[in-house]
């Protein structure tokens, strides 16, 4: 029996050994580097804008639900024929006519009226659908502006983690042709200078990376993890030309096509003050014992004939409101044609100058700092090392700034129509 337990207690530890290595697998696969897209769908269903904007569209649907309804009746009391001198004066009993009186009106705004309070909430609905959109573009460019700020980074970190090993190696030269007798302390110097500069990057790319992830877990809500090693930002969701052509469609411009419909509305309702209301009304008047009790009807109608400084001025200046919603709109257009125009020239220049850092830059950049650190191998000078060394550094980051102007353009375009206009 003991020897059976002996041998069964490293089977067990194996199968323990297996079961947590497949665990540790399965959870590292679990955890899939996190993309562009998948960041944008999960800050757009956690952004606290978008609930504020379904809310806003509730409160238009439950107004529009009671526009146009006929306002709540009135009930009244009181008394009729009471008289106040004499003789009876403030006596119930000493006239017949008086009489203590129970009411209902009910005022009936013009079917006009009715008609445009209903057009206006229709719009406010709209009004509310479009800012619901406007602020789901601009959402999903901000999250994908923070993905990129941190992918940003992380391209900055490999740029220059890239040159680490070729300073380190500077040094050693360094160091062993001062120990040879060759090189000079001024040179092993300079070296140790450079990589020690070279680490300072590092540590501000560093903090650069988690002011970066801050960024994007401030839509996430949990910090982002791993981020997917590429992205195409040369290819935009729609064709180019359809984002010129599609102007009114985007998310910017929607906003204003219902503030349009909002003032458009506004102007009908103005109009249709011009139209009478009408009111009804009945009472039911007691008496004294002995008399008989009494009911009364009423029909009122308002009657607008002075509508030259009352309506006719509601009217003008609704109108007026109009069209200089109308005359702003047309400038917004022209405006976001002339903004789309420009993005498309400027992100489509920044993928011609990325084609060129790639092809042409960045290689001669590295054959001119590996001949250089290979004449100072062979005795040569170090001096052309450290300018190519540097020249490398700065070619590099700005070939990272390149890729990030590419990349905000490319969100500021790919979020421009809504997404279920987008193909």
């Amino acid at each position: 029996m003991l020897s059976m337990r002996l041998t069964r207690r490293p089977m067990v530890a194996g199968l323990a050994l297996l079961l947590g290595g497949a665990m540790a697998v399965a959870a590292s696969a679990a955890e899939a580097p996190l993309t562009l897209e998948a960041a944008v769908q999960q800050g757009l269903a956690r952004a606290p804008q978008m609930e504020a904007r379904a809310a806003d569209g509730t409160a238009a649907r439950e107004e529009a639900a009671r526009a146009g309804q006929l306002p709540d009746p009135v009930l009244t009391f009181g008394l009729a024929n009471f008289p106040v001198t004499e003789p009876g004066a403030f006596s119930l009993r000493s006239d017949g006519m008086t009489a203590r009186t129970v009411g209902v009106m009910q005022a009936i705004p013009s079917r006009s009226a009715r008609r445009a309070e209903r057009d206006l909430a229709g719009a406010r609905i709209d009004a509310a659908q479009a800012d619901r959109v406007a602020a789901e573009q601009s959402v999903r460019e901000r999250i994908a502006d923070a993905w990129i700020d941190a992918w940003l980074v992380e391209q900055q970190r490999i740029l220059l983690a890239d040159l680490h090993d070729e300073a380190a190696l500077a040094v050693r030269i360094a160091q062993a042709r001062l120990r040879g007798g060759e090189g000079s302390a001024v040179d092993a110097l300079a070296a140790q200078a450079e990589l020690a500069a070279l680490d300072n990057r590092l540590e501000a790319v560093a903090a650069d990376r988690l002011a970066a992830q801050a960024g994007l877990q401030r839509w996430l809500g949990t910090p982002p993890g791993a981020l997917a090693a590429t992205k195409d930002f040369s290819r935009l969701p729609v064709a180019a030309e359809r984002l010129v052509s599609a102007i009114d469609q985007q998310a910017p411009l929607q906003a204003w096509a219902a503030r349009e419909q909002l003032a458009q509305a506004a102007l009908d309702q103005a109009r249709a003050a011009r139209r009478p209301d009408w009111s009804v009304s009945a009472s039911y008047g007691r008496r004294a014992p002995g008399l008989s009790d009494m009911v009364m009807l009423e029909v009122g109608v308002s009657l607008p004939l002075f509508t030259r400084n009352r309506q006719d001025r509601g009217i003008s200046a609704s109108q007026a409101q109009r069209d200089a919603v109308q005359a702003d709109h047309e400038d917004a257009r022209r405006a976001q044609r002339e903004a789309v125009t420009r993005a498309l020239a400027a992100w489509q220049g920044w993928e011609q100058q990325i084609a060129r850092y790639r092809q042409t830059l960045l290689p001669l950049a590295r054959d001119r700092a590996h001949i250089a650190l290979a004449g100072y191998r062979g005795g040569g000078p170090l001096q052309p090392w450290l300018d190519a060394r540097r020249a490398e550094i700065e070619l590099r980051l700005g070939y990272a700034d390149a890729l990030a102007a590419h990349a905000r353009l490319w969100a500021s375009l790919a979020y421009l129509l809504p997404s279920e206009v987008t193909p």
